[in-house]
């Protein structure tokens, strides 16, 4: 898909997850999700703007699988006059969110409600005027049916916004002055593979056609609009940048390293030694560019 990282955090695999196997421990990754999705704020917030300019104010919104809650509390700070519950299967991220909720000023409106998606859904106390779900639905086996829950769950006139697909990021140049050139390009063949044994893997997996306005559609939703956000942090990438492409690299060569071929390992091992000057620590090439795709629909009024 480019199913990058994102748990709503950067729930998906670009971002990286544990790729020795497919079972993902997000309370570990609570900073890394954290420092990630704060690296995307600009983009998340552009998406936000456009989600705005399409619907009235909405009165509750809901992050279905919101991580640490990074994303929920830019939607809370977009939509002031919005409460705002994050859902997580994961208790220990949804006590980061209340914190960094409490700590923005926005805690007031803001709530968490723990248990797995879709069936969590239906504690709700009252339906959703937005329901966003960045990088959460994938995670989920039978995605159509998981789209049919969400769909039940939004209030008439609501909409659904679902952030899935989009482009895996890039962060160096093709040819990096020594190894074999296009190294991301094959680390993202190997991550494609893993996203397909994640998918394999889940609880009642089911494969589907990953048309999301076709299956919105199937939901009984009414597609609204589909936009892609640019992440576009140039070379010479910031402090910031520069610790995410390390720990993403790092992620992968962990993961991945025993499908290399010795020449791409050789080269990785290089690219993350904070002693040589060629690393992504120092080279002053390295750039973050990245792209999200978010697909909207409505329930009928």
């Amino acid at each position: 898909m480019g199913h990058d990282h994102d748990h709503g955090h950067e729930h998906g695999h670009h971002h990286g997850h544990d790729h020795h196997h497919t079972d993902i421990d997000w309370s570990a990754m609570a900073p890394r999700l954290e420092v990630q999705a704060e690296l995307f704020t600009s983009l998340y917030e552009r998406a936000m703007a456009w989600l705005a300019d399409k619907q009235t104010e909405p009165g509750l919104i809901v992050d279905a699988g919101s991580g640490p809650g990074v994303v929920a509390c830019l939607l809370a700070e977009a939509f002031p006059g919005a409460r705002v519950v994050a859902v997580d299967g994961t208790e220990p991220l949804l006590d980061h969110a209340r914190t960094r909720a409490d700590r923005l000023g926005v805690g007031d409106r803001f709530g968490t409600l723990a248990g797995e998606l879709p069936g969590v859904l239906d504690e709700l106390d009252y339906p959703a005027d937005l329901l966003w779900a960045s990088r959460s639905l994938h995670h989920l086996g039978d995605q159509r049916a998981a789209l049919a829950a969400f769909a039940a769950r939004l209030a008439p006139g609501g909409t659904l916004a679902l952030m899935e697909g989009g482009l895996p990021p890039r962060f160096l140049p093709r040819d990096l002055g020594f190894g074999r050139p296009g190294l991301q390009a094959r680390l993202d063949a190997l991550e494609e593979e893993w996203f397909a044994d994640m998918r394999a893997n889940l609880p009642g997996a089911v494969a589907e056609t990953e048309d999301w306005p076709a299956l919105m559609t199937s939901a009984g939703l009414r597609p609204t609009g589909t936009r892609t956000f640019l992440l576009d942090l140039p070379a010479p990438a910031k402090d910031r940048a520069r610790a995410y492409i390390a720990d993403s690299l790092t992620r992968l060569r962990d993961g991945f390293g025993d499908h290399l071929d010795a020449d791409d390992r050789t080269t990785l091992d290089r690219l993350l030694d904070p002693d040589d000057k060629a690393s992504v620590h120092h080279r002053p090439d390295v750039f973050v560019l990245a792209a999200h795709t978010v697909h909207t629909a409505v329930r009928a009024a």
